[in-house]
């Protein structure tokens, strides 16, 4: 069925391998994401396969998917407190900033008779997740210690993900001092100094990395094989591994400029053209209800995206290499976000290649 996401299976374990060694060789664990995916199990089997220890995502309803693994399963975004019953059920670790929310996961804990591990979030400045003053993070510290069913896990941030903020040696050293700052006042070793996400990935390559940092949150690392901090491509990696298939449903020449009055588009943005004479154009069946507004790269560089509506995505192919008819198929390689929302449409359908 089309259009499809197709899933190169065996590059999927190769980049997971990679980043996995990697990691290791600097005394890291890797929580492998797969929110990315949706949890599906069968695209989580490639981390799997390829030597990670946790599994991570930001949904509950997608580490119920997992639970057939048992590899520790991590919450990535911080618990709703409506949600604590299924967080102490389905998540081994929480990433946590709020002690009400902590509170609630311990009651629930202690009623369900287990412990629950979290991680408790540091602001270092990308104002996203994480208790932003040092003094709150050492009695927000010591409040969890002392809780029954609560286990003080460790200390994490996150950088990049809303205020574009960069790891660095710097602001990853304050996360380390105040993780040892937390460690003599409850006089016992953290078990994770967790790092950040794949925009940390680059301070491996300059020996950047502070010492107790020994664990990452990779998604986009291991999945498009880019680090996400300059985007730079991560050595020994694919970069193809998920790619859109969409096929032609219109193969026309029109010209390039629309004729009559120009007003606003579906989504209430008003367009702009070059006008370039008569064009060969092919309609696509996907649209921006599949890749939200997110950019997909044809594997043939020499077509150009014109643009999208809802449900149809329009390319220029004059230029392409190869003749084309109706029925025929497209590839497009992805970043980030357009991946996360073909994943989630359901309209697209999810091919594994093995």
């Amino acid at each position: 069925m089309n259009p499809r996401i197709e899933i190169n299976y065996p590059k999927l374990v190769n980049n997971t391998r990679v980043l996995q060694k990697k990691a290791k060789e600097h005394g890291i664990e890797i929580a492998a994401v797969t929110k990315c995916f949706c949890g599906i199990p069968e695209i989580a089997q490639a981390y799997v396969d390829g030597g990670v220890k946790y599994l991570a995502d930001s949904r509950v309803s997608n580490l119920k998917k997992l639970q057939k693994f048992p590899n520790p399963k991590v919450l990535l975004r911080i618990p709703m407190l409506s949600e604590v019953q299924e967080v102490v059920t389905y998540a081994d670790i929480s990433l946590n900033s709020e002690l009400e929310t902590i509170r609630a996961l311990n009651k629930e804990a202690q009623r369900l008779g287990i412990n629950h591990k979290i991680i408790l979030m540091a602001d270092l400045g990308d104002l996203r997740e994480g208790i932003f003053e040092e003094e709150e993070v050492m009695q927000g510290a010591k409040e969890v210690e002392g809780l029954s069913n609560i286990i003080l896990h460790g200390i994490g941030v996150n950088l990049t993900c809303y205020g574009g903020v960069i790891p660095s040696p710097k602001n990853l050293s304050r996360l380390e001092a105040m993780g040892k700052a937390i460690e003599k006042e409850i006089g016992r070793t953290l078990e994770l100094f967790s790092g950040g996400n794949s925009s940390s990935i680059y301070l491996l390559d300059t020996k950047g990395m502070p010492e107790r940092i020994n664990h990452l949150r990779l998604g986009e690392a291991i999945v498009l094989g880019t680090e996400s901090a300059y985007g730079e491509k991560i050595e020994n990696t694919h970069q193809d591994i998920f790619q859109l298939v969409a096929e032609v449903i219109e193969l026309k020449e029109k010209p390039s400029m629309p004729i009559g009055d120009i007003g606003m588009d579906a989504f209430g943005n008003t367009p702009s053209f070059e006008d370039e004479g008569i064009r060969r154009r092919a309609i696509l069946a996907v649209g921006r209800q599949d890749i939200g507004s997110y950019d997909v790269f044809p594997i043939d560089a020499n077509m150009k995206i014109l643009g999208a509506s809802s449900d149809h995505l329009i390319l220029d192919i004059t230029d392409a290499k190869g003749d084309f008819k109706v029925g025929d198929e497209i590839r497009f390689n992805l970043r980030y976000g357009a991946l996360l929302s073909l994943m989630t449409s359901e309209y697209v359908t999810k091919k594994i290649v093995y």
